[in-house]
C-alpha cells in the first residue's frame, strides 16, 4: 500500500469515527445509553457492517468516554481563555462566570441541534457512566483551579452543608442545561433566549444557592 494509500484509509477511518460519534451522542442523548444498542447506532451512522462500534471504539463505555472527550476537550480551552481573563481579586460569581460559561458557549458553538447536554444528563443518572465524567473532569486543570478558587470565595459553611450544597449545584448545572436543549430541540418555549442568557441565569441561581443562609 502506497503513503497516499495509506492516507486516504487514515482519512476515511477518521471520518467515520466522527460519524458514529455524532450518531451515538445523539441517540444516547435521546433515549439513553442502554436504551441504545451498537447495532443501532452503526445503522443510523450508515454503516453496513453492524460491528462498525465495536471496531472502531471497543466497548459502550469506552464510546462513551470518546465522546465525553472530543467535548471535555474543546470546553477546556474555553474554560483557560476565562482564567485568563480573572482580575487578582475574583469573587464567587467570576468564578462561577470560569465554570458555567464555557459549557455554553460550546453549546452555542457547536449547534444547533445540540445533544451534548441531554448526553450528559443521561450519563449522569448512570453510578457506572457518572464515573467517566468525574474522571475526564478531574482530568482537566482548568476545571480544577476553578473549583478551588470557588471553594475560597464561598463563605463559611459546615462541611455537611457544603457538601450538600456541591450535590445540589452539580444537578441544578447538568438538568437545567439539559432541559433548555431539550426545549430547543422540541420546538417547545424556553425560558431563555440563547445559551448566553441562561448562562445567566443559572449563575445568577448559583451564586444565590452558595451563599444562602443556613438555618440552624
Amino acid at each position: 500500500m502506497t503513503a497516499a494509500e495509506k492516507t486516504a484509509r487514515a482519512d476515511r477511518a477518521g471520518a467515520t469515527r466522527d460519524v458514529i460519534l455524532e450518531t451515538a451522542e445523539r441517540l444516547f442523548a435521546e433515549h439513553g445509553v442502554f436504551g441504545v444498542s451498537n447495532r443501532q447506532i452503526s445503522e443510523a451512522a450508515g454503516q453496513g457492517n453492524n460491528a462498525a462500534v465495536g471496531y472502531h471504539f471497543g466497548t459502550k463505555t469506552d464510546l462513551v468516554r470518546a465522546i465525553v472527550r472530543k467535548h471535555t476537550e474543546q470546553v477546556e480551552q474555553l474554560r483557560a481563555r476565562r482564567l485568563a481573563e480573572l482580575g487578582p481579586e475574583p469573587n464567587i460569581r467570576d468564578w462561577l462566570t470560569c465554570l458555567i460559561r464555557p459549557q455554553t458557549e460550546h453549546l452555542a458553538q457547536s449547534g444547533p441541534p445540540t445533544w451534548f447536554a441531554r448526553f450528559g444528563a443521561q450519563v449522569m443518572t448512570d453510578p457506572g457512566l457518572r464515573k467517566i465524567m468525574a474522571e475526564e473532569s478531574l482530568s482537566s486543570p482548568s476545571l480544577l483551579q476553578i473549583i478551588d478558587g470557588l471553594k475560597l470565595s464561598l463563605p463559611a459553611l459546615p462541611a455537611e452543608v457544603q457538601r450538600e450544597r456541591g450535590d445540589m449545584a452539580r444537578l441544578l448545572m447538568v438538568h437545567l442545561l439539559a432541559e433548555y436543549e431539550r426545549g430547543l430541540a422540541d420546538g417547545t418555549p424556553v425560558p431563555r433566549a440563547s445559551w448566553d442568557e441562561t448562562a445567566t441565569g443559572l449563575i445568577d441561581a448559583l451564586a444565590g444557592l452558595w451563599t444562602a443562609p443556613v438555618t440552624r
